[in-house]
């Protein structure tokens, strides 16, 4: 082709620069998006059959650059040549001269075809359509279009200004030079643009909706309080939020449609809405916006979270029942935990025997508390006097004859239940009467550790969080034969230690891993599938969920074979196929590829 047939980018510009944009539906995220293109330089064209949201998409505009300004990102200047980019219509004829439109109206597929079809006879031919979606079908909606090959979903986050991910999502009719101009588009934005197929949920809401489903639940069966589940999640893993209070923030009917949608497609029972999400929606009680969801807000739309029936009153938990003193806590074992939990009994002022299986190992356990105190000390999060107070309130002991006198014994052997029960025999002849026996498994039945003693009452569990000094978290899990005032012992020691105690029953998985190992199992499923790669599926979580580790890195830190193990436990208690480990897990284990211990999991690492 000669020179001619190229277009003068001067009097003909192309549509895949992607300079005029238009935002249809002004709701929060249609708001916050409009706002992030504006602040970019594109001209957004505002378009919501609402006045209200309108006026209230403009003085959020006005708002934020007003505050950018005082906080010197952007001069007046630049702010003001921000809003005069921002024009608001309550037509989508306002569209026609648009490169892009995003469609952000509510999760209603009748109300976004109807928005695509009425643009069909609105917009140029070779406009973009995208839809934000995070649930309904993105094919569907290409194939109920004139142009489906200009048709893709580009999914933000919210709050879309702040929030680095956006999932770019194409069907099979969407052609790739679409696909790349809004990739482009959404790293001249400063995003982290990931590219996936059409699935409901895509990747980050196709893994997180399935947590917070298991999460409402578990609440609704009344395994554990909101705050329990919600403090579990926070502490537990790192999370910027429970799970309940997520949901109430998305919108508990947002989250139901959402689930709807991943179960018409996944058949897994995970997916279906608990039904407690309907029952919320249908009253009414939608979350934040409506002022009440799984909690009670000051005002609707506000963060302020007030007291209100379901509240716990100041000291509950369990310690109004009398408890037992407690001054000398034996720990038995010689690895990481035993050792972590030995040093955060002694800087709390116990006395504190630490027993192994030989002299030689409970001292070299001792030495790497040394170590860990010491650390403490550089970091200036201790003082040399109360590092040497807590190695000397430290007795190494190579046999459980030493817990003779404590008055809480604290196992943290392998998580093996014949080795827990023998170890349980032995302190059942050693300990005192009235001493409390604690285990701190994960996964393991507590009452099956109780029952190998003559005093199941006494037993309890108390799951630490690894590295124990560092974790606020401790699970407290009472069987049914567990004293009242045992529970409240364990409560109020772990008050003393300056950890946050949750309670729950003693079923597999307890609060923590209950909800973490299904989510992880179901990454496993995305890569399995080839729906996305480990790098695109841990970048989705971070920057999409605010997780402070993606699924697959969580994974090789906490061992590919500890994880199956979990997971198997987890299959086993609640019968649910959703629930059964991944192949491609079961594959790598038996390779011996057990992650970063081993030197490869879904990654491979230097080896030490």
């Amino acid at each position: 082709m000669g020179p001619q047939s190229t277009p003068d980018p001067s009097t003909a510009p192309s549509p895949l620069s992607l300079s005029a944009i238009a935002v249809v539906g002004l709701g929060t995220m249609g708001t916050g998006i409009a706002e992030l293109l504006t602040r970019a330089g594109r001209e957004v064209i505002g378009i919501d059959t609402d006045e209200a949201a309108l006026r209230r998409a403009r003085t959020a505009l006005e708002t934020a650059t007003a505050r950018a300004v005082r906080r010197e990102r952007i001069t007046e200047q630049e702010r003001q040549d921000a809003l005069s980019r921002f024009r608001t219509f309550g037509d989508l004829q306002a569209a026609a001269d648009a490169d892009l439109v995003i469609e952000v109206v509510p999760e209603e597929y009748d109300l976004k075809r109807e928005v695509f079809t009425a643009l069909d006879g609105i917009v140029r031919p070779d406009t973009i359509l995208a839809t934000g979606t995070n649930a309904l079908s993105v094919t569907r909606l290409a194939a109920d279009s004139q142009r489906p090959e200009r048709v893709l979903g580009v999914h933000f986050f919210n709050p879309a200004p702040a929030m680095k991910l956006v999932e770019v999502v194409s069907s099979v009719l969407t052609a790739p030079a679409v696909v790349a101009a809004v990739t482009d588009l959404a790293r001249e934005l400063g995003k982290d643009p990931i590219a996936v197929g059409d699935r409901p949920g895509f990747v980050a809401d196709g893994l997180l909706f399935g947590y917070l489903n298991q999460a409402a639940a578990m609440y609704e069966s009344r395994y554990a309080t909101r705050e329990d589940i919600d403090a579990a999640m926070r502490l537990g893993c790192g999370l910027p939020m429970g799970p309940l209070a997520l949901l109430d923030l998305i919108g508990v009917d947002t989250a139901r449609t959402v689930l709807e949608a991943m179960y018409a497609e996944s058949r897994d029972r995970l997916h279906a809405p608990a039904p407690i999400l309907g029952q919320l929606a249908d009253a009414g009680l939608t979350g934040r916006k409506a002022g009440r969801g799984f909690y009670t807000y000051e005002a609707p739309g506000s963060a302020t979270v007030v007291p209100d029936d379901l509240t716990p009153a100041a000291g509950d938990g369990g310690e109004q029942a009398a408890g037992r003193p407690v001054r000398s806590v034996g720990v038995a074992g010689s690895g990481t935990m035993a050792s972590g939990i030995a040093e955060v009994f002694a800087k709390a002022g116990y006395t504190v025997v630490l027993a192994a299986r030989s002299q030689e190992k409970a001292e070299r356990a001792r030495d790497r508390i040394a170590k860990s105190l010491g650390r403490s000390v550089d970091k200036g999060r201790l003082t040399a006097e109360a590092r040497d107070a807590a190695l000397a309130a430290i007795t190494p002991a190579g046999s459980l004859d030493a817990f003779a006198d404590v008055d809480l014994a604290v196992e943290a052997v392998a998580e093996d239940l014949a080795v827990k029960q023998q170890l349980f025999k032995a302190l059942d002849k050693v300990c005192k009467p009235g001493a409390v026996l604690a285990t701190t498994t994960s996964s393991l039945p507590v009452v099956a550790c109780a029952r190998a003693t003559s005093r199941p009452q006494d037993v309890i569990g108390m799951h630490f969080f690894n590295p124990a000094p560092a974790m606020k978290l401790v699970e407290v899990v009472r069987t049914v034969l567990t004293a009242d005032e045992v529970h409240a012992t364990v409560r109020a020691v772990c008050t003393k230690v300056r950890k946050h105690p949750v309670d729950c029953g003693d079923r597999a998985g307890f609060i923590v891993n209950a909800l973490l190992f299904p989510y992880l199992n179901n990454a496993v499923k995305m890569v399995q599938e080839h729906y996305a790669s480990p790098d695109d599926i841990d970048a989705a979580m971070k920057l999409g969920g605010g997780y402070p580790m993606g699924p697959f890195e969580l994974l090789d830190v906490v061992g590919l074979d500890v994880s199956l193990a979990i997971e198997k436990v987890l299959h086993a208690a609640f019968r649910d196929p959703g629930l059964a480990p991944a192949p491609l897990l079961e594959h790598l284990v038996a390779a011996g590829c057990l992650g970063r211990k081993t030197g490869r999991g879904f990654r491979e690492y230097a080896r030490r």
